[in-house]
This record gives C-alpha cells, sequence and structure tokens, in this order.
C-alpha cells in the first residue's frame, strides 16, 4: 500500500485535525511540511509529524518557492487565502486536499477548476459531510429507492446560537469582507449534500435571509463593550464572553480559537477577553453575515428542496425526505438506530430503518460525525485508483454545487429567482 507525503499549509484547526488524523495512520501518510505564521500552530505540527526544520515554513509563498517535495499539499488557509496557493500547488504538481469553501469568488472557484485539468491534477474538497457514516447510509437508502422518487426535501442546518455567535459574530467569519458570506462559509456543506442526494442538476435557484438579531440595537440598555466590564445581564446572558471562554475550561475549541494558541492557559484566554473580539459583547461586534437564510432549488426532474439555515437553535441537522412511496425523518444526532425514521405509504406503517451509525455530533470538536477521518481515509483510495471522481468530492461537482451557492446568495441580494445553468456556464 503506497503512502503518501503531504504538506500542510495553514496549521489551524482545520490543518491540524487532518494531520492529525494521518499521525493515525502512518501505513498510509506522513506529513513532510508545514507552512504558517503562527508559531506555536506551526511547531505543534513540526513535533507532532517529526518534520524538518528545513521544511518548515511562515507563509504559503515559501512552502511553494521549492520545487515540489510532496505528493499532496492539504490547504487549510483562511477563506481568502484560498485561491493562489491552490493554483500555485497545482502548477508544482501536488494533488490538493482544499478545504471549502474552494474560494470566495466563482471567478476563482472556476480558474482552479480550469488549473486542475489543465494539470491533470487530483483535487478533493473538504465536504466532509459526505463521508459521514449517516449520510453514506441517507444516500444508500435514496439510492436503494425505498422512498421512491424523491419529490421534496426539507432540510435544516441548524447552526446553533452559541456556535453562531462563536465562530460567525465575534470569530474569524462573522464579516464577509475578513472572510466570506454566511452561506458559502457554512452551508456548502449543506447545498453539496443536497445536490449529491438528489443526483440531478438544479434549474433555479432563490434565497431570502437577514442579519436580524446579531445588532447593536438588540444589546441590552446599560450593556459596556466587554463581557467583564459589569454587564447588567452577565448572569443571564447567553453569550456571556467569560462563562463561554473563561469559566468553561473543557472547551478546547473555544479557547484555542479565542487566544491562537494550541495550550492556552486562563492568562492566555484574559488578554484574549480583553483584546478581541471574543471578549466583546455579541452585540457589539463587526459582523455582518445573515443569522437566518433559506434556499429554494428546484431540480431538473421537477424535485424541490427547501435548505434553512438558522442560529436560533441548540444546533444539529435533520431533514425530512418526501418520496412517492413514503417519507423520512432524518436525525443526525439521534440515537443509534433512531437516525432514520419511515413512513411507509403501502403499510401506513412507521419503523426505524436500520442503521448502526450513532455519532457524537456533527461539529467541528466532534470530527463532524466521523467525516473528518472519512475524508482523510477516502483522500487516500482516491490518490492510490481505488476511488473514482465520481465516488469523492472532486473540484468539477464541488466547483459546480458552490456554483448554487454564489446564485442562491445572488437571489437575496438581487430578489430574483437565478438561472442556475447560465450562472454555471459563466463561471466554468
Amino acid at each position: 500500500m503506497s503512502v503518501f507525503t503531504a504538506i500542510v499549509i495553514g496549521a489551524g484547526d482545520r490543518g491540524r485535525t487532518y494531520t492529525g488524523i494521518m499521525k493515525r495512520y502512518p501505513d498510509l501518510f506522513k506529513v513532510v511540511g508545514v507552512a504558517e505564521p503562527i508559531d506555536v500552530r506551526r511547531d505543534s505540527i513540526k513535533e507532532t509529524h517529526d518534520v524538518p526544520e528545513e521544511n518548515c515554513y511562515v507563509t504559503w509563498e515559501h512552502i511553494l518557492d521549492r520545487p515540489k517535495f510532496a505528493d499532496v499539499a492539504i490547504i487549510s488557509t483562511m477563506d481568502q487565502l484560498h485561491f493562489e496557493p491552490a493554483m500555485k500547488a497545482l502548477e508544482l504538481g501536488y494533488d490538493l486536499l482544499l478545504e471549502k469553501p474552494v474560494a470566495p469568488t466563482p471567478e476563482e472557484c472556476g480558474k482552479i477548476y480550469n488549473q486542475a485539468k489543465k494539470y491533470g491534477r487530483k483535487v478533493m474538497v473538504c465536504h466532509v459531510l459526505r463521508y459521514t457514516p449517516f449520510f453514506m447510509q441517507l444516500k444508500k437508502i435514496i439510492d436503494d429507492g425505498i422512498l421512491g422518487k424523491i419529490i421534496t426535501i426539507n432540510h435544516t442546518e441548524a447552526v446553533g446560537n452559541v456556535h453562531q455567535s462563536h465562530s460567525f459574530v465575534r470569530g474569524n467569519w462573522g464579516n464577509s469582507d475578513r472572510a466570506t458570506f454566511m452561506l458559502l462559509q457554512k452551508c456548502c456543506h449543506d447545498i453539496d449534500i443536497l445536490q449529491w442526494l438528489v443526483g440531478k442538476k438544479c434549474d433555479k435557484i432563490q434565497s431570502f435571509g437577514s442579519l436580524s438579531y446579531f445588532r447593536e440595537e438588540n444589546a441590552p440598555e446599560g450593556a459596556p463593550e466587554r463581557c467583564f466590564e459589569g454587564c447588567p445581564e452577565y448572569d443571564t446572558c447567553p453569550y456571556n464572553a467569560m462563562k463561554l471562554y473563561y469559566d468553561d475550561k473543557k472547551n478546547g475549541w473555544f479557547r484555542n480559537a479565542s487566544t491562537q494558541k494550541v495550550h492556552p492557559t486562563d492568562e492566555d484566554v484574559m488578554e484574549a477577553m480583553r483584546n478581541t473580539q471574543y471578549g466583546k459583547c455579541v452585540f457589539k461586534c463587526d459582523n455582518d453575515v445573515v443569522d437566518h437564510q433559506t434556499v429554494n432549488m428546484e431540480f431538473e426532474d421537477k424535485t424541490t428542496v427547501l435548505l434553512t439555515m438558522c442560529a436560533f437553535n441548540k444546533g444539529g441537522r435533520f431533514s425530512d425526505i418526501m418520496g412517492t412511496k413514503g417519507m423520512l425523518h432524518c436525525d443526525m444526532k439521534a440515537g443509534d438506530g433512531q437516525q432514520f425514521y419511515f413512513y411507509d405509504f403501502a403499510t401506513k406503517e412507521h419503523r426505524y430503518l436500520d442503521s448502526d451509525i450513532a455519532v457524537a455530533g456533527d461539529s467541528i470538536t466532534s470530527g463532524h460525525g466521523g467525516g473528518d477521518t472519512g475524508i482523510v481515509l477516502a483522500l487516500h483510495k482516491y490518490l492510490s485508483g481505488e476511488l473514482s471522481e465520481e465516488e469523492v468530492s472532486e473540484i468539477g461537482i464541488s466547483c459546480y454545487n458552490h456554483m448554487l451557492v454564489f446564485a442562491a446568495e445572488d437571489s437575496r441580494v438581487s430578489g430574483q429567482v437565478v438561472d442556475t445553468t447560465a450562472f454555471c456556464d459563466k463561471y466554468m
């Protein structure tokens, strides 16, 4: 079995996650290089994978300024920094594991797709939900015909109110100029999954949504700029930064993100509370991305799909899939054997469909329900020829599904129904 070598460009949470999984499979992968501007993150990769000092770089420009020295490049930088390293790595001959979104604009997505075609490189995009036992089982249920022809899917991406406040208000993805718009950064997962489940092309798309709640006019009366500065609702606010980041010692994700450190101390967290948005009142940040949005899709076989993204919930993903033979309620966080609840039109009976895929959750901290490990293992099979591009989230289908996301946002802003075929043809 081939062992593929990898370099990682961007050693934040996602970069460390994928390389950490590779570490568990030394017969499949070996990490041999890193580019990361934050010292502690770069050093973490160096120490974990015994990367030689000469293969440790501060920026992507540095690591890609030398000839290719690995099989695959993992590009897990911030959203705005995907395009240039992806284009250069492809030119140098690297295959890619490319974090989603592919790029922040349809033009750049199309260029990466064409660059991969030009150089004949394999590119897998990190639509990790495809590789979860949950969604693989759901795809099989649909393809086996249990539901008959799919007529309608109602799918909810329940972001979770605290997750929204952490990532999409205070955090790196709260401002579209700093990152990208909400649907692209959060729900390109879901658009990809929905198109994959339907298995057809989408003809028309329409979207509505706005930033309604996490706005300054909704701040409690007398609320200061920072939570620790004497907020009158300190004890009752669910977004109290001190409780979320300082008091909760077990939430490594929040503490690492706020401090940009791998093993932060309480002092590091307090420094973040004083000097970064993570310590600010959640109603007084520079966020501009929506906190709720719907997307309506009509596919070429007239299947209709509704995606709802909303922050005001506990979190999770669930769907109702309506076919000509029955209806299926799917809940990714349900207990073992209770993820798929089927109503059979012929027998008029409800039953749980057989499944043995209990997962801890679909969040970053739970490994996306097994999807993080699943995509790394699928990458090896794709690189070695065991899986074809039709069986993975390769760059062609991913870019097509990204175009649906861009078209939906265009609809939200313009108020128009968008012809997705023309939109895709323009950029791909």
